[in-house]
């Protein structure tokens, strides 16, 4: 993960403010190898304002050792990348203070996102301001990867759909999810 202009991703390149208590970097640049057999792939995305999502404006493929063919460009999923890519320019803090780590820095083994003492005292009921901050914190990093936000929310905390969306509306209507909007079928492509 890099940012635009080639520098290695770090919380620090997110400068851009969305929602409440995240920054987000205002573009970046993937790489992944051997999505197919010896092809490498480079995108890149820039943050959109109006879509509240990254939008991908590059993709480079090339071949190593081999050539490119329609069989190894069908192999390709620019989403998947752009999933794994996102979590590493969004910037939050645990505390009080300033943005001081990626959501990939939070993300956890078994591809969970909070802990999962976390995620169970969140899920809770009465814990109104924590359960807000984890909804804005899961909503931002599934919606700005083009993941549907509302599953990620119940699968990640271990709460019914309909809860998640009951949760989502609440945050909303706060002021908390600026910036990030996740349209029901989109593709993350675009």
């Amino acid at each position: 993960m890099y940012t635009l202009t080639g520098q290695k991703m770090t919380w620090r390149a997110a400068t851009q403010p969305v929602g409440s208590a995240l920054r987000i970097a205002p573009g970046f640049a993937a790489h992944a190898t051997d999505v197919a057999p010896g092809l490498r792939v480079r995108i890149e995305a820039h943050y959109s304002p109006d879509e509240g999502r990254y939008l991908i404006n590059r993709c480079d493929i090339s071949a190593e050792g081999t050539e490119i063919v329609h069989r190894s460009l069908r192999q390709i999923s620019i989403e998947t990348i752009m999933r794994a890519a996102t979590p590493h320019c969004i910037a939050l803090s645990l505390d009080d203070g300033p943005p001081n780590m990626t959501a990939h820095d939070l993300t956890t083994t078994g591809g969970r996102i909070l802990p999962e003492w976390l995620a169970e005292a969140v899920a809770k009921r009465g814990n109104r301001p924590e359960r807000m901050e984890a909804t804005e914190l899961l909503y931002g990093i599934a919606a700005l990867s083009g993941n549907p936000p509302v599953r990620a929310i119940a699968d990640e905390l271990g709460i019914p759909q309909r809860t998640a969306a009951d949760w989502v509306k609440k945050a909303r209507s706060e002021g908390r999810l600026e910036g990030m909007s996740y349209i029901v079928g989109r593709q993350a492509d675009g």
